[in-house]
């Protein structure tokens, strides 16, 4: 499994959709090295900091352009089967549906702290994981919004993006597994990440501390690419039934 382009982002869900943030970042790999990606339409030798729109629409454009790419992104993807029968929601796409209706952090001026304090209808529990997290041995809840390796408000402030790239790339982009565990040879993916685990890989240990999160991913990505070994990374050893529940779920790639 090949793509022209493998790309790593770090998430944050500070401030608003169009913030532009450090800690946004995204790095990307063909055949070299990963290298920082410049965001659009900023000045010839300016770096700016990217937004999450701003990121969500260059995912876009990349898939229409024609370019074949796997980015891995830092943020949950989904909420544990247990919000989902509390809720009564039944399948992934209807989940994204109803979330952007309860906590609509895609929308101008508006914090995952905002929707938070109003008392949504829609919450979760620190105490609440998902089946790779338990795999993985996880302490990032995505329902854990403060403290260290938290993920709560960057994947609030993430998962609307998820739909508007599904909504706006259409059969061009591929997000994984809720598409499916296996990916078309002509569609560009979507992964759940998480750097922690990528740097537990072999080929990572040696030189991921020095690096950002974004650089190691894509890297992560590009070498396991040329060496054959994303495929298996994407069809995890499941079974019938914990697959049943991870295509609402979600999976973390590199949790076995």
């Amino acid at each position: 499994m090949t793509y022209n382009l493998h790309v790593g982002i770090d998430y944050s869900g500070a401030e608003t959709a169009t913030s532009r943030l450090p800690a946004l970042r995204v790095f990307a790999a063909g055949d070299a090295e990963p290298t920082p990606v410049t965001t659009p339409n900023a000045p010839a030798g300016e770096r700016r900091n990217w937004s999450r729109k701003e990121i969500a629409d260059w995912l876009v454009t990349q898939a229409r352009s024609g370019t074949r790419f796997v980015a891995g992104i830092d943020h949950g993807f989904s909420f544990p089967i247990t919000y989902f029968e509390r809720y009564r929601l039944a399948a992934w796409p209807t989940f994204l549906d109803d979330f952007c209706e309860q906590w609509p952090t895609h929308r101008p001026h508006t914090y995952v702290d905002f929707i938070r304090d109003f008392n949504p209808t829609r919450v979760g529990t620190p105490d609440e994981y998902r089946l790779t997290e338990r795999r993985a041995g996880s302490s990032r809840s995505v329902f854990r919004f403060d403290g260290h390796r938290a993920t709560g408000k960057a994947t609030h402030a993430g998962i609307p993006w998820l739909r508007s790239i599904r909504q706006e790339a259409g059969d061009l982009v591929h997000v994984w597994p809720f598409d499916g565990w296996d990916v078309p040879p002509d569609k560009s993916v979507l992964v759940e990440v998480d750097p922690v685990i990528l740097r537990t890989q072999p080929t990572r240990r040696a030189r991921a501390a020095a690096r950002p999160d974004a650089y190691n991913t894509a890297r992560w990505l590009a070498e396991a690419g040329r060496a054959g070994t994303l495929e298996r990374y994407l069809a995890p050893p499941l079974t019938d039934d914990e697959k049943a529940v991870t295509r609402v779920e979600g999976w973390i790639l590199g949790v076995t």
